[in-house]
């Protein structure tokens, strides 16, 4: 090698120590001693300061009566024991559960569970000062699992949490969740949304949660889950748990939905959702090769009701929803959820593919209508179905029912006790379908073909998609 060849290597050499020694003393220049305790301490404590007076412990109260013993109308019983003797007599007892809620609005109004208060004969809230305030139900929403209850504070302004839009939440998200777990009192648990728009089964009709490792237990029901600005993201609901403990999988209902229910609950008004007015099923990752969509999202329209919001938006059979407001479209749990969350009136922004073309329509907002009238009429009469109650199906009463919407004909509500319908298997939610092969297909036409005089019976239903037959002789 050269002279200057090795000088010019050893003078690069020397330039990128240099350069590195200078990084590195940068790098150290940059470490210091804390100066102060803010420096060192990471706390939530302000946090909880501003949040925690907003949540509320809930103490209710169901009277029971147990069932006496049916020996005790017995004359030959009584003949031994006589009437004083009391043994089998309706016996009360008090069932005491727990819950939590959030003050959402400054005049006492509160968010808590369904399940917390169901049945419940007496209310009480206790505040985070330990007031303790009697409370009454404005509105119960089974399907939401979210009740509404209001406290009498006179003219005091109680604290309470403003609800955040949940769609802005992110997976990662920092959140607490405060509550009162195991009835011990309020308690704070910290931790991340490690999902959104999760299913959960058997929770509530709208199944999309808000999933967090933030530790949540039985009695933390009705709780607040908030984020970092103190805001209202959801409400605690129900844990995923094998041992009746946290497991680091627990639900919130997002803040989104409880917007929805306690709008009403202080309109005074029962909730009326918009409905769709079709039906659609998930895109799979075949359905979206076939479709030419990049990714398996969606809902692909398979039918629409004759007079739904569907069909009004112009859509078709074979459409894929992507978008509904601009948010994504995963499948049709999904675009239920976010129907439910709109109040009626006005239109929705619908993000279509249609042969390969993506298409802007408006979806209208409205309730869904009782068209037919439901006509409820208990059956009566010398035949099989005497002592159903039956009703015309239609979009109201699905809705009402958490059925499809595109379900007509006659349903079966309710079925009497020992009635020869019971004893045939027939159940409330079958659609009457035929009757000794004569179409029914409303109130009266049902009516009417019981009134036959015949020597058996062939009674059709449709349950979960299939028709079933039964023959009773007459």
């Amino acid at each position: 090698m050269r002279p200057m060849t090795v000088r010019r290597l050893l003078y690069s050499t020397i330039v990128v120590v240099l350069a590195l020694s200078a990084s590195s003393g940068a790098v150290i220049a940059q470490k210091r001693i804390p100066e102060s305790r803010s420096q060192v301490t990471l706390s939530y404590a302000p946090l909880v300061k501003k949040a925690a007076p907003s949540v509320v412990n809930i103490y209710t109260k169901r009277v029971v009566q147990s069932r006496r013993s049916p020996f005790f109308n017995d004359p030959f019983f009584r003949q031994f024991f006589g009437d004083a003797f009391n043994f089998g007599a309706p016996r009360k007892r008090v069932e005491n559960s727990l819950g939590s809620g959030v003050i959402v609005r400054t005049e006492g109004v509160i968010v808590t569970n369904h399940h917390v208060i169901d049945k419940a004969d007496q209310i009480i809230v206790v505040l985070s000062d330990r007031r303790e305030m009697q409370a009454k139900v404005i509105l119960s929403d089974e399907k939401t699992d979210l009740a509404i209850l209001r406290v009498d504070a006179g003219e005091e302004r109680l604290p309470f949490l403003r609800l955040r839009d949940s769609d802005d939440l992110e997976v990662g998200d920092l959140v607490l969740a405060i509550g009162n777990p195991f009835g011990v009192g309020q308690t704070v648990t910290s931790g991340i949304v490690s999902a959104l728009a999760r299913a959960a089964d058997n929770i509530s009709d709208f199944s999309f949660f808000i999933q967090t490792d933030a530790a949540i237990n039985p009695g933390n029901s009705g709780g607040a889950l908030i984020a970092m600005d103190g805001s209202l993201v959801g409400i605690n609901t129900a844990i995923y748990s094998r041992s009746g403990g946290s497991q680091g999988i627990g639900f919130a209902i997002p803040a989104n939905m409880v917007a929805q229910v306690v709008e009403s609950a202080v309109k005074g008004s029962k909730i009326i959702r918009p409905w769709f007015g079709g039906t659609g099923q998930s895109v799979t990752t075949d359905l979206a090769g076939a479709l030419g969509l990049k990714r398996p999202v969606g809902v692909l329209v398979s039918e629409m009701h004759r007079i739904g919001p569907a069909r009004k938006a112009g859509l078709k059979p074979s459409d894929v929803i992507l978008e509904f407001n601009g948010k994504e479209v995963v499948d049709p749990r999904s675009l239920r959820f976010r129907i439910a969350t709109m109040p009626v009136g006005g239109t929705a922004s619908l993000t279509v593919v249609r042969k390969g073309k993506k298409l802007r329509l408006s979806l209208p907002l409205e309730a869904p209508p009782e068209i037919p009238p439901r006509r409820v009429t208990r059956l009566k009469g010398q035949h099989p179905l005497a002592g159903v109650t039956v009703a015309n199906m239609s979009p109201a009463l699905a809705e009402e029912l958490s059925l499809d919407h595109g379900l007509q004909g006659v349903i079966v509500l309710d079925i009497a006790r020992g009635s020869p319908a019971r004893r045939i298997g027939l159940r409330p939610g079958d659609i009457l379908s035929r009757v000794n092969s004569r179409k029914v297909d409303r109130v009266r036409s049902a009516v009417s073909v019981l009134k036959d005089q015949v020597s058996s019976w062939r009674i059709s239903v449709i349950r979960d998609g299939r028709e079933l037959t039964v023959v009773i002789d007459g």
